[in-house]
């Protein structure tokens, strides 16, 4: 049964496919095929079909939310006697290693950005807000990259709080997939979007509440919208295992790659790393960290084989 499935209690309103694609209305398609070809990875391909029936709707929806929330913007600088310039929607995204939230992301941004009241739209993976690897190493968690206590908190909520404040030139750190850090000296810099998109695997993680009462912020108290891409774990690992496969033929041939030694295995022990990879690490991750968050989302896109998507739940109002 889909985690999804309608139920008399539950805070979401639930949606098939067919359902979900009526929403988009009249909502038109901003995006050519030549547009699509490099917004996916690689073992999801975005297709116009897809493009209409599940993320058109959803920046129709998106859509209204930011014009809704820059009225509000725009009404309590009124009452507050300010002349702030505008806030940026931040919208965070959620979800399993190798469930497609970065090809989710991208779509997203390209669609947002062709909405006539808010064309600057950024993404920022927080893969950047990780330890370094000599960190990692010297703290002797890097078997935990990706687990919440790999991440450089402090540094994440700094950046989301210098975004919202609406301060110019905000860095992120960035990270490389290929050498498995984050690179020295390099940023991305975010001055004042109308909207941005932070992708990341634990962003709905809460904090653990203070007995005495104080504030502690955690990431989500930085988003006005949240999204979590779901699918059984079952699922992910085919495409876990699937990408592993294709980069050991791809990116970890280069010498220079930080899994180059992938390379050199046959095909079954490849198979065997990638699987016991998944399996003991990001499996792990998703159970305990990841999942967990799911009903913290104000949107809930879930997958079948092929990534396709047969449900989107909505948060109730």
């Amino acid at each position: 049964m889909s985690p999804l499935s309608k139920s008399t209690y539950s805070p979401y309103l639930t949606f098939s496919k067919a359902e979900w694609a009526k929403l988009r209305a009249d909502t038109p398609m901003t995006l050519s095929e030549e547009d699509l070809d490099p917004l996916g990875g690689l073992t999801e391909q975005v297709s116009v079909d897809v493009v209409e029936d599940i993320y058109l709707p959803l920046s129709r929806l998106l859509n209204m939310y930011v014009e809704a929330a820059q009225r509000l913007h725009h009404a309590t600088t009124g009452f507050l006697g300010k002349t702030d310039g505008k806030m940026p929607f931040i919208i965070g995204l959620a979800g399993s290693v190798a469930v497609g939230k970065s090809t989710t992301a991208r779509v997203l941004q390209a669609l947002l950005a062709r909405w006539p009241n808010h064309p600057r739209v950024d993404l920022v993976p927080t893969d950047g807000f990780l330890f370094p690897n000599a960190v990692l190493e010297n703290r002797e968690i890097m078997n935990r990259k990706g687990f919440p206590e790999s991440y450089d908190l402090p540094k994440l909520l700094r950046f989301l709080g210098d975004v919202k404040a609406g301060r110019a030139q905000a860095e992120a750190p960035v990270y490389s997939h290929f050498s498995y850090d984050v690179l020295k000296g390099q940023t991305i810099t975010v001055d004042r979007p109308d909207i941005l998109i932070v992708e990341g695997l634990n962003v709905l993680q809460p904090a653990k509440l203070p007995k005495d009462g104080k504030e502690i912020p955690f990431v989500s108290d930085f988003f006005d919208f949240s999204i979590y891409i779901d699918a059984e774990a079952e699922i992910i690992e085919e495409w876990y295992v699937e990408r592993f496969m294709r980069l050991r033929q791809t990116a970890f041939r280069d010498p220079a790659s930080y899994f180059h030694r992938y390379s050199q295995l046959s095909d079954e022990d490849a198979l065997k790393t990638g699987t016991e990879i998944w399996r003991t690490i990001n499996l792990v991750n998703l159970e305990e960290n990841i999942l967990p968050t799911r009903q913290r989302a104000d949107l809930i896109i879930h997958k079948g084989p092929g990534h396709s998507v047969d449900a989107v739940a909505l948060r109730k109002l």
